[in-house]
């Protein structure tokens, strides 16, 4: 069992990397990718944990950790992610250009806690930061803050009253294309794979079309193993990665608590990803 997508609290996720890793190496898990939205932070712990439990006498063997990223991008208004894979995280342009994404996110979290007090919410973006030290803010901490503290009574009315696309208090974030994210990966040496593709939403016709852009600029794999899809969706995706050449992926897209009932390696029980996939992906790597 493998997966090749998941989150820690570097991100948006509930976990830290050393607790991922844990509970990777108990589930059995040979293969883990941690992929945190737009950072590279967690992976060194992440490493360093799996070297820990191979090294005890716990009676687990850990994952084989695969440094990865989740890009957030924007092509043609909507939002697609790109998953890299077996990245270098130390490679200084690659560092970088993920400034950008740090740069970004700061200035879009400062307007968001501006707005949210303005509309009479006791936050500021200093106790977000003590609230939630040493990972990369998303408004899934917003969310959570707001819950907390009683502003909302979930998480999800947080989104649908405050944080989502069209609330009052929401605001865009800039993001690069989809292309930009792929070359990054590949100036890190990785692989480009473009994540959840059906979630877009995007129809056969436009999704071709995004694929091909991509593909152009040297994707090289698709999830086709994904927590909310069907059997049809899977086999759908494979044709479509059949079609272009591409190496299938897949992952749970787990980040703990903030996305309830999806489980680490195994989604919402429906997942059982081989390890194949890892092996066939990392072969295109090498060729």
């Amino acid at each position: 069992m493998i997966d090749l997508h998941a989150h820690s609290n570097k991100s948006d996720g509930t976990l830290s990397p050393s607790e991922l890793v844990e509970l990777a190496a108990k589930k059995g898990i040979t293969y883990l990718a941690l992929t945190d939205h737009d950072t590279v932070d967690g992976i060194d712990e992440a490493l360093k944990k799996a070297e820990e439990i191979n090294a005890s006498s716990s009676g687990h063997k850990a994952p084989v950790v695969i440094p990865g990223i989740e890009f957030s991008t924007d092509w043609g208004g909507r939002d697609v992610h790109v998953v890299g894979l077996d990245i270098d995280h130390h490679n200084k342009d690659f560092l970088k250009e993920t400034e950008f994404f740090l740069d970004s996110r700061e200035g879009r979290n400062r307007a968001m806690a501006a707005k949210l007090k303005a509309v009479g919410i006791g936050i500021s973006y200093d106790a977000l930061l003590k609230t939630f030290p040493d990972c990369v803010l998303t408004r899934a901490h917003f969310a959570k803050y707001l819950y907390e503290y009683g502003y909302v009574k979930s998480t999800h009315e947080a989104f649908e009253r405050y944080l989502g696309p069209g609330c009052p208090c929401y605001v865009p974030r800039e993001k690069i294309t989809p292309v930009k994210a792929v070359e990054m990966t590949l100036m890190a040496g990785g692989i480009p794979v473009l994540a959840h593709p059906l979630i877009y939403k995007l129809g056969d016709e436009k999704l071709k079309e995004l694929i091909t852009i991509m593909k152009d600029a040297g994707l090289a794999g698709i999830e086709g193993y994904y927590s909310t899809h069907s059997d049809e969706d899977t086999e759908y995706v494979k044709e479509l990665a059949s079609k272009f050449g591409l190496c299938i992926s897949g992952g749970s897209d787990f980040h703990g608590s903030n996305k309830p009932g999806i489980d680490l390696g195994t989604g919402y029980d429906n997942l059982n990803i081989p390890e194949e996939v890892w092996l066939l992906l990392s072969r295109k790597k090498k060729r």
